[in-house]
């Protein structure tokens, strides 16, 4: 009879590629940063990411989506990420450890597939041709506070 042991929990598996991968938590927790996430992101990062997002619109010949709830709810998680770790982190992205990814960079808004292919994983910044797109390349302050009042 064989025994089934339970695995630990940051073992991750690929299924139907044979493919495994194992992890061990780190020996040394206290180097790990522990983060404090607020309840809302602060009004001067929601501001910043708000403007940024505008600008990077117009120079990347980008739009937001047609939905601008989705375009506020993504410049509020940008905020958001901002504010708990420094960096604009992509919000609509799982990540295990979100301080790392924060730092390697890598999907830290515009992240690389957006700079290299203008693929928006976020609907943030959305090619003319692209279904969602809408045709503006701006929003307000005043439209993300709105759209995003109760949630």
């Amino acid at each position: 009879m064989t025994a089934i042991r339970a695995l630990p929990a940051t073992t991750s598996y690929a299924v139907g590629f044979g493919v495994s991968s194992v992890r061990t938590p780190p020996t040394n927790l206290r180097s790990r940063r522990v983060v404090n996430a607020q309840a809302e992101p602060s009004d001067k990062s929601v501001e910043i990411m708000r403007k940024f997002s505008e600008q990077y619109a117009r120079r990347s010949d980008t739009y937001f989506c047609v939905d601008k709830s989705v375009t506020s709810v993504v410049i509020k998680g940008l905020a958001d990420h901002k504010d708990s770790l420094g960096a604009p982190l992509c919000p609509c992205r799982h990540y295990d450890d979100k301080a790392a990814e924060a730092t390697q960079g890598f999907w830290n808004c515009p992240c690389v597939p957006m700079r290299e292919r203008k693929e928006c994983h976020c609907m943030l910044f959305l090619t003319p041709d692209n279904d969602f797109a809408g045709n503006e390349q701006a929003i307000s302050m005043e439209e993300i506070k709105e759209l995003t009042a109760n949630m």
